[in-house]
């Protein structure tokens, strides 16, 4: 018998490439997160519900990712050079599932078949789903596999990045400091963590279960750069996920303060935000806060417009 013929090896690249979409302004990501919000809201109108709040507060998060900083191709989901994401709060999955379909890894319509039988798009992401790296949903894991990506690429010499997203109650987990120990010894500069630190959890506050305080000089001793932003503002988040890595020889840590259920006024920074089935009166208002707030931005954004106009006319 004769061998298989070996795979053909692609070439990889050794700088890193530039973001292949165009560039978006920080309202065009803020619109696009609320489409995002939207798509999760009416997800969690289904039969099956979902983890709401926690989609909500890292929205933007994802959006950024995605629209201006990961090199990632839908048209390519398996581009060896691509940058890495890791959705380590898998619970999370309906976010993200929105993102990819806005991103185009998937079709929108196809977010209607959110976990219904025989779907691809389940509670937690799978493989299944293009743009989806690893299955999660063990809260802990996210980082050591980042890791592993990140290891990874700079073994193969390629240029690429890897990120991980995970939440604030996950830090409670011995398996999350054991990685942050491994990615600084390894000395993964090439790794960038992110923390949605929206302060609550399925049972309550965070801080009433194990409190963080020193959270960013906790990870800064473990041998990490970090910095700290508004996890609800795009232009920040693109500066500061976009410039990565922060300093040679050190992973990233940037530590998202955000609002859980940000967007829904009823939902905002409440615990039962955490996992919701809408009623179709709770579905109607919550699409109404988000296009009510996106009327607000736009109203607002023509009001400065034409005064920056005005004052710019001669008398």
């Amino acid at each position: 018998m004769t061998a298989p013929a070996a795979a053909p090896v692609r070439p990889h690249r050794t700088e890193r490439p530039t973001v292949p979409v165009p560039p978006y302004s920080a309202a065009e990501l803020a619109d696009t997160a609320r489409r995002v919000r939207e798509h999760v809201v009416d997800m969690c109108a289904g039969p099956e519900g979902g983890h709401l709040g926690g989609a909500f507060s890292s929205a933007d998060i994802l959006t950024a990712l995605y629209f201006a900083v990961l090199n990632t191709d839908p048209d390519d989901p398996e581009d060896p050079d691509r940058d890495r994401f890791v959705l380590s709060k898998g619970h999370a999955a309906v976010g993200l599932y929105a993102v990819l379909a806005e991103r185009g890894f998937l079709p929108t319509a196809e977010l209607a078949d959110y976990g219904r039988p025989g779907t691809r798009l389940m509670g937690h992401p799978v493989r299944a789903v293009p743009g989806v790296e690893m299955p999660t949903g063990s809260l802990g894991h996210g980082l050591a596999l980042a890791c592993g990506f990140a290891l990874g690429q700079r073994l193969d010499g390629r240029a690429a990045r890897s990120f991980v997203l995970m939440g604030d109650g996950e830090l409670q987990e011995g398996s999350v400091w054991e990685s942050a120990i491994a990615a600084a010894s390894l000395r993964l500069d090439n790794l960038v963590a992110v923390i949605d630190r929206n302060g609550l959890q399925l049972t309550g506050p965070t801080e009433g279960k194990a409190p963080m305080a020193q959270l960013a000089e906790r990870w800064r001793s473990f041998g990490w750069a970090v910095r700290e932003t508004d996890g609800h503002d795009p232009a920040a988040l693109v500066e500061h996920l976009g410039s990565a890595p922060w300093e040679p020889g050190r992973p990233g840590l940037l530590i998202c303060r955000t609002v859980k259920g940000r967007g829904v006024p009823f939902l905002e920074g409440r615990p039962a935000a955490h996992y919701v089935t809408l009623s179709a009166r709770n579905h109607a208002r919550a699409r109404a806060a988000l296009r009510a707030a996106a009327r607000a931005v736009t109203t607002a954004t023509a009001t400065a417009t034409e005064r920056t106009v005005t004052a710019g006319r001669p008398a």
